[in-house]
């Protein structure tokens, strides 16, 4: 039933796509990022391109998703390809017009070559970056119905394997359960791989789990989401294994007040920048900026990292519908590192996060 729901917004959002490159007097757009693929067409395999002009919606694939291509696949018509999507594209049964977009941040070189190669001295190709970005940042009610699933079948493999950390075991075993465990609750898949970092280790933002086990008296980073129905979830708690020193107390009580202001300021039409900019301010305040390296957020949608950008070089405005992550965090070298994210959805009344679970230190 959702995938007939969501094709009614997808045939929406098509009609947007159509009218900005009527806009960029382009006569066909050929869509070779799979995500994108996966947004405006519901194709989830991994070979595939989109072909759009102002009367045709055309997915190639191969032999390999046929059956898949007809469960998935509502809107756009489908072509087996034989010989490869160049070729196929460009045979000549298709209106390109006199110019064709192509998604030159997406589509290898050597693609592109053969394809501008059979395009003939008629046709333009027009090299497109972030074409679709501002299409995908708000959205839709079964999008965000989705990520609100994703995000709660996360959190509750978070509650199932708390209670597994103690010395016995190694991050690495937690970060195997996490994937397990998604699955076997319906994830299609884990978003990313799962962090799951302690003591020293975790003042790596994006460390690998190791077979380290846990000791007592130190904070976990365990930053994990899965996939529900193509939409990511994403989110992370810091915790601890027995109590810890009153300083690694008061740092953690820094992020989580940092984490809060975040939640509390975010409104439709402040930048990016701004909402960055005044919860880096907050941890700058209490002696930790420099702590405090990376953005405070990302949008949240089929890739776990997209638009909008969270972050002091981002002046794009927040507008209702957009979900995007607010994560800050503060990381010493050799010592400690702690980072608390939610998603959340911006409404009119401002940020809504998806997850539901303490940012009250637990001590295991």
């Amino acid at each position: 039933m959702d995938h007939q729901f969501l094709d009614g917004y997808r045939e929406t959002d098509l009609g947007k796509v159509r009218e900005k490159m009527k806009a960029q007097s382009l006569g066909s757009l050929i869509v070779s990022d799979l995500s994108v693929i996966r947004w405006l067409s519901g194709f989830s395999g991994s070979s595939a391109r989109l072909l759009v002009t102002p009367e045709r919606f055309v997915l190639f694939t191969d032999f390999r998703y046929r059956e898949q291509a007809a469960k998935e696949v509502g809107l756009a018509e489908t072509v087996i390809a034989s010989d490869g999507f160049a070729q196929e594209v460009v045979s000549g049964s298709y209106p390109l017009g006199s110019a064709v977009g192509i998604q030159s941040d997406s589509m290898t070189w050597d693609e592109a070559q053969r394809l501008c190669g059979r395009l003939g001295p008629l046709i333009a190709a027009v090299p497109l970056v972030s074409f679709f970005d501002d299409l995908r940042m708000v959205k839709n009610r079964i999008e965000l119905m989705h990520l609100q699933r994703a995000a709660s079948i996360s959190e509750q493999v978070l509650e199932m394997i708390l209670p597994l950390i103690c010395p016995q075991v190694s991050e690495l075993d937690i970060a195997a359960e996490i994937t397990y465990q998604h699955k076997k609750l319906g994830a299609e898949k884990d978003s990313f791989d799962p962090i799951v970092t302690s003591g020293a280790r975790a003042a790596m933002p994006h460390a690998k789990p190791t077979a380290e086990h846990f000791r007592p008296g130190e904070l976990i980073v365990i930053d994990m989401g899965c996939v529900w129905e193509g939409y990511a979830s994403d989110q992370t708690r810091t915790v601890a294994l027995g109590r810890v020193s009153p300083e690694d107390r008061a740092i953690y009580r820094i992020v989580a007040e940092a984490q809060q202001l975040g939640l509390t300021i975010a409104r439709c039409g402040m930048s990016a920048a701004e909402l960055d900019g005044t919860v880096r301010g907050y941890i700058d305040r209490r002696g930790y900026g420099e702590a405090f390296g990376h953005s405070l957020g990302h949008g949240v949608g089929i890739d776990v990292h997209e638009e909008p950008r969270i972050s002091s070089k981002n002046c794009r405005l927040l507008v209702e519908n957009m979900v995007f992550t607010i994560e800050p965090g503060i990381y010493l070298p050799g010592r400690l590192g702690v980072r608390i994210e939610d998603t959340v959805v911006l409404r009119s009344d401002g940020a809504q996060p998806f997850q539901r679970f303490t940012k009250k230190l637990l001590e295991l």
